[in-house]
């Protein structure tokens, strides 16, 4: 293969990667939507190698929920959410398997109750 074919390839590449990633962001706006009653204003999902998909979730907080934080209340709130996430974890899998293609081996979700900002990340099997 030539050099040129090559970049072509790998630009081909970056650009199902690219709009994989975003499709991979709006399904986890629509999951948020749906189980918390109100989706994130900022969102952002990259690979971290070749086999881990991170989405990035900001501003998430019900107006509930940003009391409970001014409350002071981080564990509890911490626990309220994670116990609705990995209520979730087959519709959020699912998701990322069907959209990747690949299954999803280990699913981890986190929250940061003191900036609003939620983390899910997906470990997928290697390819072939």
């Amino acid at each position: 293969m030539d050099t040129e074919a090559t970049q072509e390839h790998a630009d081909d590449a970056d650009e199902r990667r690219g709009l994989e990633t975003a499709e991979l962001s709006n399904a986890m706006v629509r999951i948020y939507k749906e189980q918390f009653g109100r989706g994130p204003t900022k969102t952002r999902t990259n690979y971290a190698g070749p086999d881990i998909v991170v989405t990035t979730l900001e501003d998430s907080f019900t107006p509930a929920e940003r009391r409970m934080a001014e409350m002071g209340e981080h564990q509890r709130l911490r626990d309220t959410r994670m116990f609705f996430q990995y209520a979730s974890i087959a519709e959020f899998k699912e998701t990322v398997e069907r959209i990747t293609g690949r299954r999803v081996r280990a699913f981890v979700s986190g929250t940061d109750t003191e900036h609003d900002v939620s983390s899910e990340v997906f470990y997928l099997d290697p390819r072939g």
